[in-house]
């Protein structure tokens, strides 16, 4: 009877581990098949609707984008913040995006400290960093899709290296020497009507060699 009772209890165990398997797995497809989908709709909308984005939100695209890899974990990062469009025209003079920039519910402007805490040096030695950029793209792309996940729309544009573009934000913004606005990403709500472009391209995989 007690062998029974023990190849019964076994069993169960068994039978246990595998449902909480099968609910594990299920789990992890669902959160797999959330993250996709919001990486393949994510899109570049040019275009905003006259709403407002609280600052709750704001916080969390931030969030995301200070999530990024970065190289050494020196994070060159920071994020200046506009909502006050009063003096769009000074700070953005000259920039083919200003119409984009005014209509958004806020405009961010993504800035690198090009420079790093040297190795082993003196306290507040600091030398350039190399791979400033790398970590910047990848910040700057969570972002983005962070405001897709939130239901809005954003759209990389471009400020470093056109300097056609950096001198009026860098002098309206008082950014320090060593630092250059990477980028500038309008944010806020959107019509629906831009759809994400399917980039799917096999031809551009290679296995094991080119």
């Amino acid at each position: 009877m007690k062998k029974i009772f023990f190849f019964a209890a076994i069993a169960a165990i068994l039978s246990l581990s595998a449902c909480k398997q099968n609910v594990d797995s299920a789990s992890s497809t669902d959160n797999a098949s959330v993250v996709m989908d919001n990486i393949m709709a994510r899109k570049s909308v040019r275009s905003y609707l006259p709403q407002t984005i609280g600052d709750d939100t704001i916080q969390a695209l931030l969030r995301a984008a200070m999530a990024a890899p970065s190289g050494m974990d020196v994070r060159p990062w920071s994020f200046v913040v506009l909502k006050d469009k009063t003096n769009f025209d000074q700070i953005f003079a000259g920039n083919m995006n200003l119409k984009k920039y005014q209509e958004a519910a806020v405009v961010i402007v993504v800035c690198a400290d090009t420079t790093m805490p040297k190795r082993n040096g003196v306290d507040g030695q600091r030398v350039p960093n190399r791979i400033w950029r790398d970590d910047m793209g990848a910040c700057t792309e969570n972002l983005l899709l962070a405001a897709e996940a939130y239901g809005l729309g954003a759209v990389w544009t471009a400020c470093y290296p056109f300097e056609n573009n950096m001198p009026s934000v860098k002098k309206e913004l008082s950014l320090p020497d060593e630092v250059v606005p990477y980028c500038v990403i309008p944010v806020g709500h959107h019509d629906g009507t831009t759809q994400p472009k399917d980039k799917w391209d096999e031809s551009r995989i290679h296995f094991e060699r080119w």
